[in-house]
């Protein structure tokens, strides 16, 4: 199969050595001319191109781009492709992009492998990144069938565990287990900055560990990604953090009035649940 990626960073150089290792010839696009060489050295794509041209004979195109161009990118490419070729992102919110998408590209389907490095860029793509991730498709009642079935098996050859739900419960659900965790997490890291002794906060620099280290990673990650994770999942996004607050307040509350039994109940529903999420 014939297989475009436009944005060739983590995600899109990771689909690209998966692909080719299955035999897929892959058609590589990016702005920037040194992201192609190095997509070519790497063994990412088979051509690799800046022009938008270059995957209009493919039989599956990935959209691999910031949340914030993706929209934009499709529509240049669009007009140029096959009836029957099938359109796909890698986007973290799904709602938006396929309503702006689907009635120009009756093969788009949104899609979301949840799997990623802190880093970012052509040179940290690696292979096996998918395998045994959540692999998300988001197709709607006028979705091909035949597109689903291509993309299934395409997303099966990457080793990764495939679900399918609506593109609106996609972003509910992500809210909650990715955007949320973003915001909580950097508001950790910020909330310590309050601390209006040098002495103490440095000190609280230096003895922070695994706890602080495991709570505070996706905190620290990319902030263009953070901020597009708001801005293009934003009614999802409130409604967890208005959530969040609740049981944070009843938390403080909980402390403030030493319902330490309570306290302690709720921590131990915690430690139960936890595995239902991992």
């Amino acid at each position: 199969m014939r297989i475009g990626i436009v944005g060739l960073g983590l995600i899109g150089g990771s689909l690209g050595l998966d692909f080719r290792d299955q035999g897929h010839f892959v058609v590589g696009v990016s702005r920037q001319p040194h992201t192609c060489d190095r997509s070519l050295a790497l063994g990412v794509v088979d051509e690799a191109s800046v022009d938008l041209k270059a995957v209009q004979d493919c039989e599956v195109i990935f959209l691999c781009t910031p949340l914030n161009v993706l929209v934009k990118t499709a529509l240049a490419i669009v007009p140029d492709l096959k009836e029957e070729t099938i359109v796909t992102d890698v986007g973290s919110a799904k709602t938006t992009i396929v309503e702006a998408l689907e009635p120009h590209c009756p093969n788009f389907i949104g899609g979301h492998p949840m799997a990623g490095k802190a880093e970012r860029g052509i040179d940290v793509a690696q292979r096996g990144l998918f395998a045994n991730n959540p692999y998300v498709l988001t197709p709607t009642a006028t979705t091909p069938p035949k597109a689903i079935e291509t993309l299934r098996h395409l997303i099966d050859q990457l080793q990764a565990r495939y679900y399918t739900c609506s593109p609106e419960q996609h972003d509910r659900a992500v809210a909650w287990i990715s955007h949320l965790p973003v915001m909580v997490s950097a508001s950790l890291i910020e909330s310590c900055f309050q601390e209006t002794d040098p002495a103490v906060l440095h000190l609280a620099q230096n003895l922070a560990s695994s706890g602080f280290r495991d709570t505070s990673r996706v905190g620290g990650g990319v902030p263009e990604l953070g901020r597009l994770m708001a801005e293009y999942n934003s009614t999802a996004l409130l409604y967890s953090l208005y959530a969040y607050r609740q049981v944070l307040d009843r938390f403080i509350q909980q402390v403030e009035t030493q319902q330490w039994p309570a306290l302690e109940a709720v921590l131990e529903h915690c430690e139960t649940h936890r595995p239902d999420f991992l």
